[in-house]
């Protein structure tokens, strides 16, 4: 194992570069600051290119007018159920990977993986199947418009079937995180990026006689993109050079190891859902205000994501440091890559609420030419990154909760906040006071900054450190 000191810039770098090449390290005895760079590094560039993914697809999107815009984002939002069972299933990878990696069962953390994989192709292919296949009526529910309709089916219909890149482009990554192997899941997002970025204009607008397929050619690209992805991490996964591998040994169904990764799943799909559906129903609300609002929002969105996946990423080394630390029966060592980590994500996000501030305007403006929809993109820029710094706190917090395997506690507090709070105070903002997209944008800042002060009081209770998985 290689360690370096932390006393020189250039050492630091080092340090970074390590990370990104991907040295294999004992996360249970190296020092927790070095730890988490390692982690880290590699998570953040790989949620940096998940967000590029969706500024790429916007950015061309966004060149054929407001209705295709608020088809991605009424078809994201459908998206984000299937979402929620893919970061589900990759959450129960990552927190008994990491747990099986901690307590050097190696073998073990090969057959769940593969338990991992079986799982996810099942619920994949169910997903996909019954929303190809009712696609008209679930843009119609959400509240499409003709025009809308006329050009988002066939680019929802590719979306849906191509979901099974998704699930699995999610959970192999998840498993890779839990063995402190985080260069292979950034390595896949590049990759496939790198395929979305050189496909996307080429099927969106045709090369010389080559004509475009429009909209349906983001959905195309982004399917394909995904797809290659898929087969990168099988090859990492099969070619038997890393920690983490799948053998003909491993490669046998076992029910058990399946029903314990669909119950500790249950909790972290809960999340997802739960999370998906109080975006469902905001998009419903902003659907009200008229195409130029939902686009704003949309746009607000993709901006918004390209930091908090990020922030998602640093919050993930603590999820992979948490279980690995469980693992190995050191729960204190646990605990304090938590606060660490919480510490480094807080200034990260408010270093991006100043970034907003300035330049929201052109950030929104980037995407599109259309003056009301910049200045409602520019309004939820400015207005929901004014929780960031408790966005950072609450989003450590539940990873933490997750790589201990303790997914239901960040599920009630979904729950608890997210459909008891933000989805009816959104509707009496928006609506009986008339407020509009400006009252939704509020209630999102407040709702998700109260959901990281209770994630934190829970956290400190301790009780994550009891779960047995």
């Amino acid at each position: 194992m290689v360690s370096f000191p932390m006393n020189s810039r250039k050492e630091l770098f080092r340090l970074i570069w390590a990370a990104v090449k991907g040295q294999e390290q004992d996360y249970t005895r190296l020092s927790l600051k070095k730890s988490i760079l390692l982690l880290a590094t590699p998570m953040i560039l790989e949620m940096l290119m998940e967000s590029l993914f969706a500024v790429v697809d916007i950015f061309f999107v966004g060149r054929l007018g407001p209705d295709a815009i608020a088809t991605v984002g009424l078809t994201e939002s459908i998206l984000m159920l299937m979402y929620a069972i893919g970061m589900g299933i990759s959450m129960a990878g990552t927190a008994m990977v990491a747990r099986r990696i901690g307590e050097k069962q190696y073998k073990k953390a090969g057959t769940t993986t593969f338990q991992l994989l079986i799982t996810g192709l099942v619920l994949a292919s169910a997903m996909g199947l019954l929303t190809f296949l009712f696609a008209p009526e679930i843009l119609r529910l959400m509240g499409a418009t003709p025009e809308i309709l006329a050009i988002g089916v066939p680019y929802a219909r590719i979306i849906f079937a191509g979901n099974l890149s998704i699930i699995l482009l999610f959970l192999i990554n998840g498993a890779f995180r839990g063995a402190g192997q985080p260069h292979l899941a950034m390595r896949t997002l590049w990759f496939a990026n790198g395929v979305n970025i050189i496909l996307a204009p080429l099927l969106i607008f045709g090369l010389g006689p080559v004509e475009g397929l429009g909209l349906a050619g983001a959905a195309w690209a982004t399917t394909s993109a995904r797809t290659l992805g898929v087969v990168y991490q099988l090859y990492h996964l099969f070619n038997g050079k890393h920690l983490l591998r799948i053998t003909r040994e491993n490669m046998r169904v076992q029910y058990k190891v399946v029903v314990e990764i669909l119950k500790v799943s249950v909790g972290g799909m809960g999340q997802f859902m739960i999370d998906s559906a109080s975006w469902i129903f905001l998009t419903r609300i902003m659907v009200e205000f008229g195409s130029h609002a939902l686009a704003g929002y949309t746009i607000a969105f993709r901006v918004i994501s390209f930091t908090l996946l990020p922030a998602w990423g640093l919050s993930s080394a603590a999820a992979t440091l948490v279980g690995q630390n469980l693992g190995a029966g050191k729960p204190r060592r646990a605990e304090l890559a938590v606060w660490l980590t919480a510490r480094y994500n807080m200034i990260f996000l408010a270093a991006a609420t100043l970034g907003f501030f300035l330049f929201g305007r052109y950030l929104t403006g980037f995407f599109t030419q259309d003056p009301e929809v910049i200045a409602i993109g520019t309004e939820g820029l400015k207005i929901i990154t004014l929780g960031y710094v408790f966005f950072g706190l609450g989003m450590v917090m539940v990873q933490s909760f997750n790589g201990a395997g303790d997914t239901r506690t960040p599920a009630f507090i979904n729950i608890l906040v997210l459909w008891f709070l933000e989805v009816p105070l959104a509707y009496l903002f928006a609506v009986y006071l008339k407020l509009g997209a400006t009252g939704i944008f509020i209630i999102i800042a407040f709702s998700h900054s109260t959901h990281a002060l209770i994630s934190w009081w829970l956290f400190r209770k301790g009780r994550w450190k009891t779960v047995k998985i």
